[in-house]
């Protein structure tokens, strides 16, 4: 549980150099040969001492326990015996007697391994000299089997040797000065290479000036005090502590996904051009053996660690030892993919008896191989690496350049803190410019990727490439480092990555988006292409890429990387990074007793509290960082119950930084009076039962493996088909895949042959790739929409307008006659009005022709089609027919569907070849089939009410109930924006995902936030920019609408929360409440998180809550319920003793009309009850319905959801399952009816009075968006 325990600056701190027996021995030979005469003396450097936490500790109390529980010690003399090597014997055979008795009692960290560290202390070797050398410093990072790095700061400094052997003096007093290297190394977790380098300079005067036996206790002393640092949370919180003369600051990671920075990233720029830096990361994205050689030791590793920052949240997974002792050259000779780092010297060594390196001097930018001057890789491609050199152009890496015209600062401190300032912007900049590089590099990975089944078709991602960038790509698909960032994709992590993607994704879908279907290349595109001065009859043939879905907005990567030199715009590099909060520890004690160290956690624990106070009702961000902090100093001072507290306060606060082993072990770890203290509290019950259930779960296997698509070698099942035609990334939605099916298979088999299947994929694939290749003429493109896509192309034939080829898109129909840059508009799908098959005669034969009638030209257009005719006439009809029901219905996903039908219609046909093969493909005419059996028109009153239909499981497999809907207006997350936002529809649908539209434009902004696994039951919207979302598993989820992520948790709740009210009057109001179904009703303060009052109401099941001129309005399934603010009941509303059997599903207050509406769940009535006079309440019959499922109020109109009544059986899946009703508040009559959903209708939602949404059940899924009149 080692791993689990509060995070320190410090994890070790070991002192190596020569053993006192070797330095006795030197001392002695030199008064006989001055060492001067034969130069600097090599000694074999050792581990002189082991300093690790606890520093301080009490008899009787298990403080000490809190820093030791569970860490595996051992004496490192022991562990030296253990691992004898040559190397170490002559250490281990010249240790003092002096060094028996301190060795056998110091414990080391299982991380720590002593064996290579005096060698990497040493990299050049230990020297004895007649003159004191310079302080140096160099940094090492450890890294063990698992991947887990370890990071250090080394300080060489010599030590006068003489003075430490008194006892042999000279005999004339004068003898020989002597001077020994010692290495300092200060060992940590986290890469704080600039705060442990700028701690040990701030002791260096301590360590020089001290005698040699006394180093111990001096850097015992400075080990103790890093050791009382705790490391900083992910998020805006840095910490700052003193060490005289210096202030020093840990700056923290920007999320828990991001690394910890402290270094200065613009080394890397500094050593190498951009050319060369290009050719390093391509080198490193392809897994190549790479050494770094320089003269400075120090400049190794930081540059090594930048470059792998660059790679960012690609992540290095083979060996990596940026430092290499001169004993340890061995290594280079690894077969694997490796980073390490030598010393210059090695330089021609290294290069003439090892084969197949990349070499790179930092000294002076030099880049090339251990067989050639040049490295014989392929590069970057090349409009990424384009807009990285571009970008390289704006970085100002001279500090003294930056600031030549601000004053000179007369304090140490002051300088630094510039410094760090402008380090800390550069870095944030270097970050954005290589974060968008991988970006430029890995975009379309994402579209190729098939989430459910974690598939990636590399062979089609393969083929989207420019011929240039394929065997890049090729090299880099095949490594572990591009495998574990696939993993992370598939896993939908939501780091800088996934942030960086989406947010220029997004701008892409706002600048197309009126685009349907992206499947092929638009006009808009093809206009890009011809201005970059890509000709049509050069343009490259090449197969389209596999696309998980026709209406997938995700998919639009048809352009050319060279069309976009920069993805990104260059303001959204240059936005500042996010402010950070300074918390500065309290000054280190001066004694470090137990009490003194005591004191000095009092101390801070106190300033903490100060800072949690400050911010309480002003930032969450800050506030859950300060909890974090509090509750691991709580724990260090093994206040155990206060450290629960903190943390409970936390996981309501930020779950992405609760620290869940270190809670575990911390209620594992109480005692009886503490747990019986804890259980007394709620909350903290809560917490205790919340960490027991999560640990009783039993943990299966973690599905993280990636599978690379290949087309089946055995016969297909309708499951196994499925599975294959979703992994290809030809279709989702299974209902079609049945269909497919279906139409590949006979009566008899049910199977499809694996050949069939091969065919059938190839076809769809040369189809895509063909539509490419289609050259418009100009004035064709000039008349097309940008949108539109040529998605079929006939064979030259003879058409009543002349000879030519018909084109379709998913608009018209075009006809591009034989010989002439020219075109006509044969018609537009919505203008059809007939379409039938005729025969034309020709010579004694009468040739098959397809006829097409519309409304915008008297003649019918006759096109001879021969053998393509019937497969034509299917592809029209259906087209015809989506169209149609997508313009009366509203809905753009019948078009898309429809589409969908006609390219698998005639993959099926290619792939067939045979008599059948229009049979089969007619099974697939899914809308000209159903246009028989559900009417393609809708009512007129529906249909001039009805503005539009959205999918929010068009993501999906199959469509999901549509829970909860909530319109957010656009201020909800404008505060503080500087910049309007668009207003949002956040949609709950089923296992907890929630999915945002943006509400201007209806397109996903968000396609999925996991908000638990259980049904959502409710949600609200705060002006503190929150929604807060109530689960069928009694917590309360709260999504932040800046970075659309759920990282805060109520559970104060028992049963499901099933409502959610605030004061609408308040424009900041900070109350909410909170239902459950057990009657359940809680006042939060919404700044603090905080439950200020809790009561109960007697009742079968409490539903809703509403707030209405000051007064709680809750409804239960038997009654509706007025209560105070303060949870006394006023009064209680049922139905009619001739109803009394029925129950409440929703209800209305209408105080101004002095009425309350309530609809029955399981009756079609409404019933309006009179709260101001006795007056009897009114029963409204709603037609045709048989349960009220829903109610809202807009301006005079009260909008009800209703399921149908059923007439003379059920109406399966047909219309007219459900209805929307809308009826007169004053005259109680039914307005409209109107239909649009085929399963029932489960909630409503406002948006400004202006428009009414509905969302339905699974069997339809939909959401349809009303006008108000």
């Amino acid at each position: 549980m080692g791993e689990h325990l509060p995070p320190a600056l410090l994890e070790a701190c070991v002192v190596v150099g020569a053993s006192s027996e070797k330095l006795r021995e030197v001392h002695q030979s030199s008064l006989q040969s001055p060492v001067s005469d034969k130069g600097p003396l090599m000694l074999e450097p050792e581990v002189l001492h082991v300093l690790a936490p606890p520093f301080v500790s009490r008899l009787h109390t298990d403080c000490e326990l809190v820093r030791s529980h569970g860490r595996r010690r051992r004496s490192f003399i022991r562990k030296k015996k253990e691992h004898l090597s040559s190397a170490a014997a002559a250490s281990v055979q010249g240790r003092t007697a002096a060094e028996h008795r301190v060795s056998e009692d110091v414990s080391v960290p299982k991380d720590i391994d002593l064996v290579a560290l005096p060698q990497l202390c040493f990299p050049g070797g230990l020297q004895v000299t007649s003159e004191p050398g310079e302080e140096r410093f160099h940094f090492l990072v450890f890294t063990d089997v698992f991947g887990n790095k370890t990071f250090s700061a080394v300080m060489q400094c010599f030590k006068a040797v003489s003075e430490d052997f008194s006892q042999f003096p000279n005999q004339n007093g004068t003898g020989p000065r002597l001077f020994s290297a010692f290495s300092f190394c200060v060992i940590s977790k986290y890469p704080y290479f600039t705060a442990l380098k700028d701690s040990l300079s701030c002791y260096l005067s301590h360590l020089k000036s001290c005698r040699i036996s006394d180093l111990e206790d001096k850097v015992k002393e400075f080990a103790a005090k890093l050791a009382l640092v705790p490391a900083p949370p992910p998020g805006n919180v840095h910490l700052m502590f003193t060490l005289r003369p210096l202030t020093i600051t840990l700056p923290s990671a920007e999320d828990r996904h991001s690394p910890t920075v402290d270094l200065e990233l613009h080394l890397p720029f500094l050593c190498l051009r951009p050319q060369q830096l290009l050719q390093v990361l391509s080198c490193l994205l392809q897994e190549q053996r790479v050494v770094l050689f320089s003269a400075d030791w120090a400049r190794l590793t930081l540059v090594a660690e930048s470059l792998l920052l660059f790679l960012w949240p690609l992540s290095w997974q083979h060996p990596y030892v940026p430092v290499l002792a001169r004993g340890m050259l061995d290594f280079l000779m690894a077969p694997t993919a490796f980073l390490m780092g030598c010393h210059i010297s090695h330089f021609e060594e290294v290069a003439s008896e090892t084969d197949d390196l990349v070499l790179i001097n930092l000294d002076n930018g030099g880049v090339s191989t251990s067989c050639s001057e040049t490295v014989d890789l392929p590069d970057i491609p090349a409009s990424a690496a384009e807009c990285f050199s571009q970008r390289c152009q704006s970085l100002q890496l001279q500090f003294d350049l930056s600031h030549c015209h601000s004053p000179s600062s007369t304090d140490i401190n002051e300088h630094r803190a510039q410094r760090r300032m402008w380090q800390h912007f550069l870095n944030h900049d270097i970050q954005k410019i290589t974060l968008e590089l991988i970006v430029n590099i890995f975009r379309d990975v994402c579209s190729h990727l098939n989430y459910e089944h974690r598939v990636f078709n590399s062979k089609e991602f393969l083929k989207t490439r420019e011929p240039n960038e394929q065997l890049f790509y090729t090299k880099v698909l095949e490594t572990h480092i591009f495998h574990s960032f696939l993993k992370d994709r598939l896993n939908k992590k939501m780091d800088s990555f996934a942030r960086m993607e989406l947010s220029t994704r997004s701008e892409m879908r706002r600048m197309k988006a009126k685009v349907e279907v992206f499947r092929r290349p638009t006009m808009q595109e093809i206009q890009a292409r011809r201005k970059s001065s890509v000709t049509d009859n050069l343009l490259l043939k090449r197969q389209g890429m596999s696309l998980p879905n026709l209406g997938d907005h995700h998919t639009l990567n048809f352009h050319k990387h060279s069309l976009l030199p920069k993805i990104i715009p260059e303001l959204a590099l240059k936005s500042p990074p996010k402010p950070a909060r300074i918390f500065k520890l309290p000054d280190f004690p001066t004694s470090l007793s137990f009490h003194s160290v005591q004191s000095y956690y009092t101390e801070l624990i106190q300033h903490l509290s100060k800072a949690i106070f400050s911010v309480q009702h002003e930032n969450f961000a800050l506030l859950a960082r300060f909890y974090y902090l509090r509750g691991l100093i709580n724990t260090l001072c093994s206040r155990r119950v206060d450290a629960l507290s903190d943390f409970q306060n936390l996981f309501k606060t930020d779950t992405d930084i609760f620290p869940t082993p270190l809670v575990t072990w911390l209620v594992d770890s109480l005692h009886r009076d503490e747990r019986q203290q804890a259980e007394r509290r709620p909350e903290l019950k809560r917490l205790i039962l919340k960490v027991k259930t999560e640990n009783e779960k039993i943990l299966g296997p973690t599905n993280d493996h990636v599978k690379k698509f290949e087309l089946p070698r055995k016969h297909l099942i309708l499951g196994d088909f499925v599975r294959c035609v979703q992994e290809c990334g030809i279709v989702k939605d299974i209902a079609t895949i049945h269909r497919l099916f279906g139409a590949l298979t006979d009566d008899q088999t049910k199977q499809v042959d694996p050949d069939l299947f091969r065919d059938f994929y190839t076809f769809w694939k040369e189809t895509e790739a063909e539509a490419q290749d289609v050259n418009l003429p100009s004035e064709v493109i000039e008349h097309l929409d940008n949108s539109e896509c040529v998605y079929k192309l006939s064979s030259c034939v003879k058409t009543s307008h002349g000879v030519g080829k018909i084109a379709m898109t998913q608009k018209r129909l075009l006809l591009l006659p034989e010989g002439r840059a020219s075109f006509m508009e044969v018609t537009k799908f919505r203008d059809i009005q007939e379409v039938r098959v005729s025969s034309a005669p020709f010579l004694l034969l009468r040739i098959p022709s397809l006829r097409i009638k519309c409304s915008i030209r008297p003649e019918v257009f006759e096109a001879n089609l021969k053998t393509e005719t019937e497969l034509w006439n299917l592809i029209v009809k259906e087209m015809w027919t989506g169209r149609k029901m997508a313009d009366q219905h509203k809905d753009p996903q019948y078009m898309n569907q429809a589409l969908t039908n006609v390219l698998l219609m005639d993959a099926v046909v290619g792939s067939l070849q045979t008599q059948k093969s229009i049979t089969a493909a007619s099974k697939l005419a899914f809308f000209d089939q159903i246009k028989h059996e559900v009417p393609m028109m809708v009512s007129k009153v529906t249909s001039d009410t009805l503005k539009h239909k959205i999918n929010p499981s068009q993501e999906l497999s199959e469509p999901q109930t549509v829970h909860v809907l909530l319109y957010t207006p656009g201020q909800l997350t404008c505060s503080g924006s500087g910049s309007e936002m668009n207003p949002k529809l956040w949609v709950a649908l089923s296992g907890g995902r929630v999915v945002v539209f943006d509400a201007t434009s209806w397109s996903i902004l968000q396609d999925c936030i996991m908000v638990g696994e259980a049904q959502l039951n409710c949600m609200l919207g705060l002006v503190q920019e929150q929604v807060w979302i109530g689960s069928k598993d009694s917590v309360i989820y709260i999504i932040d609408t800046h970075s659309m992520s759920c990282n805060k948790q109520l559970a104060e709740h028992r049963q499901e929360v099933t409502g959610l009210a605030t004061d609408t009057r308040e424009q900041r109001s900070q109350v909410m409440y909170s239902c459950s179904c057990d009657g359940t009703i809680l006042l939060w303060d919404s700044l603090s998180l905080k439950v200020k009052r809790q009561f109960h109401l007697s009742c079968t099941r409490l539903s809703s809550i509403q707030i209405h001129e000051g007064s709680l309005w809750c409804g239960c399934v038997d009654s509706i319920v007025e209560m105070k603010k303060s949870g006394t009941p006023q009064r209680r509303i049922v139905l009619p003793d001739d109803f009394r059997s029925r129950s409440f599903s929703c209800f209305i207050v209408m105080l101004e009309e002095g009425q309350l509406w309530a609809g029955c769940a399981d009756s079609g009535d409404l019933f309006v009850f009179s709260m101001n006079s006795r007056r009897s309440t009114k029963r409204i019959s709603l037609p045709g319905s048989s349960s009220v499922t829903c109610m809202i109020q807009v301006k005079n109109q009260i909008w009800v959801g209703c399921r149908a009544a059923s007439s003379g059986g059920d109406l399966g899946e047909g219309l007219g399952r459900s209805q929307v009703l809308v009826l007169d508040s004053e005259t109680h009559s039914v307005d409209k009816e109107l239909q649009a959903h085929t399963d029932c209708i489960q909630t409503m939602c406002s948006a400004e009075d202006r428009y009414v949404l509905s969302g339905s059940a699974r069997g339809d899924g939909k959401i349809a968006i009303w006008k108000v009149e």
